[in-house]
C-alpha cells in the first residue's frame, strides 16, 4: 500500500468513526446518529466512570449501567433497566430516538427510556466525571439526568430529597440480590414531614431512622462526626417550603473514590476505595450491627452477628428460596422440613406435634404473655393445645407464647444475659429422625471401635512375630517414659535449631521478628511448600499469632475476634514485639530465660464496619511494667 492509499484509508476510517451509527471506543457521549451495543462503552472525560452493558455475577442477563473506570473490582453505581434486562447485548442497543434515550432489545422492542420528547437536532447523552449521565440539548439545556433516578448508590455531590411542590421523592433502593439489580426490600428516603432519614422495609414498615439533624449530623449517627468521616466529607441537610433534602460531598478531589450504598441486607454503608489494598474500606454503617436490621433473615431465620453468612435456618428448617439464599437475599426466610400435624383432619402418622428446644436465643418480637400459668409444663400445655401457637418460652416465672411465623431471632453467646431458651413447634417425625440418627451413630461408632480393636490386635500379633525374628541392630521400641525423658517432658526444644555459630534459633521468635520487621514472610513456611502460599493470608495469621501471645492479657484478642480475623471480617494491625520471645534471640540456653511482663500496647484492630471500635478499645486497655 503506497502513501496515497494509506492516506485515503485513514480518511475513510476517520469518517466511519465520526459518522457510523455505532460508537468508537473512548467516546464520552452518544449523539443522535449513534448507538451503543455489545462491548462498546462511553467514558467520562476524566476517566472516572464508564457506561455500557454489564452482567452481574453469574447472571445471564444484561443491563445498562455506570461503574467506576479506575476501580479494579467492577462496582456498578447506577442501572437503567434494572427491572427489564436484555438477553443479548450484541443485538440490543442504546440510542436516541426523537429526543428520547431508549434501550431496544434484540427484537427492537423498547425496554427502557428516559420518557422525554424533543425536536432539537443536537441532542446528545453525555457521561460526566461526577457519575451523572445527562441527556441534553447543549451545555445549558438538560432534558434528563440519571442523578434524578438513583438506584442503590448515593454518590458525592448528589442528594436524596422530597419535593414538597410535586410530592416527588429521590430515594435509594437496594438490589434484590447480588445478581439481580431489580428493586429489593429496602429503601432510604428523607422524612417528608420531619427531619429524619428513614429506611422503609418493603416500603411500608420503618426499621431504622436517623434521628434529628443538629446542624452537623443526625443524632443517631454519631459516626458522621468521627475523624474518618468528618475529615473526608461534608454533610448537608435542608428543609424549607420547597423541599427536604440530604446530601454529602467529598472534601478531597474526585480522585478520592467513595460511595454510600444501601445493600440488600438492609444496611446503609459508607465506603471508600483504597488503591493500596484494591478493596473497598468501610467507614461506617447503619444500623451498626447486621442483626439489628428488622426481619433481615425472614421467618424462622436466625441471625448470628459473628457468623458468615450471618443468616441461617434453625435446625429442622430449610431455606424457602435456596437460590436467593445463596445470593445473599434471606428475606424469604425458612420453612419446616416436615409440615406440622396440628390442624390436619387426617394425620398421616397419627402422631402429634412436639417442641424443639433452642438455647441462647434473643427471643422474637410480638410475644403474648399468658397469665395464671406458673410452670413450664403448664406453659407447654397451653401452646400444644392451640394449633396457632408456634412457640413458647418460660422464664422469670412467666409464660410467653407466639402465634404465626417467628421473626428477628438472634443467636447469642453463652455469656450474653439476653439469651433465652425457646421451644418451637415441630412435627414429631423430626424427633424420630433424630432418634434414628443417634442409633445410627451408636451402631456406626461401635462398629468403628470394633474394627479399630481388630486392626490393633492384628498389628500387635504381627509385631510380636517380627520381634521373635529380630536380630541385633534392628530398631528399638521406646515407651512413653523414654520419650518423656528424651524430650525434657515434651518441651519447646522441638521448635529450636542450632545455627553454625552455636546460637539457638527459636522458631517462634524468628517468625515474630520476620512478621514485625516486615521481612520475607514466606521464608518461615515449611520448605516443602516451595514458597507457594497466599502472602496476605500468611501475614494475617502471623500477626494474629503475635497478638495472642502478648504479655498483657488485655492486649490479646477474644475468640470471637480471632474467628472474625481468620474469616477476614476484621483486619489486624502490626503487633508489638512479644518480649518473651525476643529474649531467645540473644541467649544460647533456653533454660537461662526468665519470663517477665513488660509494658505492652493494646490490641489495635480495625473493624471494617465501625472504625470507632479501635479508639474505644485503646482507651480501655491496661498495661503492666517490669517486675
Amino acid at each position: 500500500m503506497d502513501a496515497k492509499e494509506s492516506y485515503i484509508f485513514m480518511l475513510i476510517s476517520l469518517f466511519l468513526c465520526l459518522f457510523n451509527i455505532h460508537l468508537c471506543f473512548g467516546a464520552e457521549s452518544i449523539s443522535a446518529n449513534q448507538s451503543l451495543s455489545g462491548d462498546e462503552t462511553i467514558v467520562s472525560s476524566g476517566g472516572n466512570y464508564e457506561l455500557g452493558f454489564f452482567k452481574p455475577g453469574n447472571s445471564s442477563k444484561y443491563y445498562i449501567g455506570i461503574w467506576y473506570k479506575k476501580v479494579s473490582e467492577q462496582t456498578v453505581v447506577w442501572v437503567a433497566n434494572r427491572e427489564k434486562p436484555v438477553t443479548n447485548k450484541n443485538s440490543s442497543e442504546l440510542k436516541i430516538v426523537n429526543g428520547n434515550l431508549v434501550l431496544l432489545d434484540e427484537s427492537q422492542t423498547r425496554v427502557w427510556s428516559t420518557d422525554t420528547r424533543s425536536d432539537f437536532p443536537n441532542i446528545e447523552a453525555v457521561l460526566f466525571d461526577e457519575g451523572n449521565f445527562v441527556l441534553r440539548n447543549g451545555p445549558s439545556s438538560i432534558l434528563w439526568q440519571s442523578l434524578d433516578y438513583p438506584t442503590d448508590t448515593w454518590l458525592p455531590g448528589t442528594k436524596i430529597s422530597f419535593d414538597k411542590r410535586t410530592n416527588k421523592t429521590k430515594t435509594l433502593t437496594s438490589w434484590k440480590n447480588s445478581e439481580d439489580p431489580s428493586p429489593g426490600l429496602y429503601t432510604l428516603e428523607v422524612d417528608p414531614i420531619g427531619n429524619q432519614g428513614v429506611i422503609m422495609w418493603n416500603r411500608s414498615k420503618w426499621i431504622w431512622y436517623s434521628g434529628y439533624w443538629d446542624g452537623e449530623a443526625f443524632s443517631r449517627v454519631p459516626e458522621m462526626l468521627n475523624q474518618n468521616s468528618y475529615s473526608l466529607f461534608n454533610f448537608s441537610y435542608t428543609s424549607n417550603k420547597n423541599e427536604t433534602s440530604f446530601s454529602y460531598s467529598s472534601i478531597r478531589t474526585l480522585s478520592f473514590i467513595s460511595r454510600l450504598v444501601i445493600d440488600n441486607s438492609g444496611q446503609i454503608k459508607l465506603l471508600s476505595w483504597l488503591d493500596k489494598t484494591n478493596k473497598w474500606s468501610f467507614i461506617w454503617s447503619e444500623p451498626k450491627q447486621q442483626c439489628e436490621v428488622s426481619d433481615v433473615c425472614g421467618a424462622y431465620g436466625i441471625c448470628n452477628q459473628l457468623a458468615l453468612p450471618f443468616c441461617n435456618c434453625l435446625p429442622a428448617y430449610k431455606s424457602r428460596f435456596e437460590k436467593s439464599w445463596i445470593l445473599g437475599d434471606y428475606s424469604g426466610g425458612c420453612v419446616r422440613n416436615i409440615e406440622l400435624e396440628c390442624g390436619k383432619s387426617n394425620p398421616s402418622n397419627g402422631g402429634k406435634d412436639m417442641f424443639g428446644k433452642y438455647s441462647y436465643i434473643k427471643l422474637p418480637n410480638n410475644s403474648q404473655p399468658v397469665s395464671l400459668v406458673r410452670s413450664m409444663t403448664g406453659c407447654k400445655s397451653i401452646c400444644l393445645s392451640n394449633c396457632s401457637c408456634s412457640a413458647y418460652a418460660y422464664h422469670d416465672s412467666a409464660c410467653f407464647t407466639w402465634r404465626g411465623d417467628l421473626f428477628n431471632m438472634q443467636q447469642l453467646s453463652k455469656e450474653n444475659v439476653d439469651g433465652k431458651v425457646i421451644y418451637i413447634r415441630l412435627n414429631s417425625l423430626e424427633f424420630s429422625k433424630e432418634s434414628r440418627k443417634v442409633v445410627y451413630a451408636i451402631v456406626g461408632g461401635s462398629s468403628l471401635v470394633a474394627v479399630i480393636i481388630l486392626v490393633g490386635l492384628i498389628l500387635v500379633w504381627k509385631s510380636r512375630r517380627a520381634g521373635e525374628r529380630a536380630v541385633e541392630g534392628t530398631l528399638m521400641a521406646f515407651g512413653y517414659k523414654d520419650m518423656q525423658s528424651a524430650t525434657k517432658n515434651f518441651s519447646d526444644r522441638r521448635n529450636m535449631e542450632q545455627t553454625q555459630d552455636g546460637k539457638v534459633n527459636f522458631f517462634p521468635a524468628r517468625a515474630a521478628t520476620v512478621t514485625i520487621d516486615g521481612g520475607d514472610i514466606l521464608s518461615i513456611l515449611d520448605p516443602n511448600l516451595n514458597h507457594i502460599a497466599d502472602i496476605e493470608e500468611v501475614t494475617r495469621i502471623c500477626r494474629l499469632a503475635c497478638w495472642c501471645i502478648q504479655d498483657d492479657e488485655n492486649a490479646r484478642p477474644s475468640m470471637s475476634q480471632i474467628v472474625q480475623i481468620l474469616e477476614g471480617v476484621l483486619e489486624v494491625n502490626l503487633p508489638p514485639d512479644p518480649r518473651n520471645f525476643q529474649l531467645f534471640l540473644d541467649m544460647n540456653n533456653e533454660e537461662d530465660i526468665v519470663f517477665f511482663t513488660d509494658k505492652s500496647p493494646s490490641l489495635s484492630l480495625l473493624m471494617k464496619s465501625d472504625p470507632l471500635w479501635t479508639s474505644s478499645l485503646s482507651n480501655n486497655s491496661t498495661s503492666s511494667g517490669r517486675s
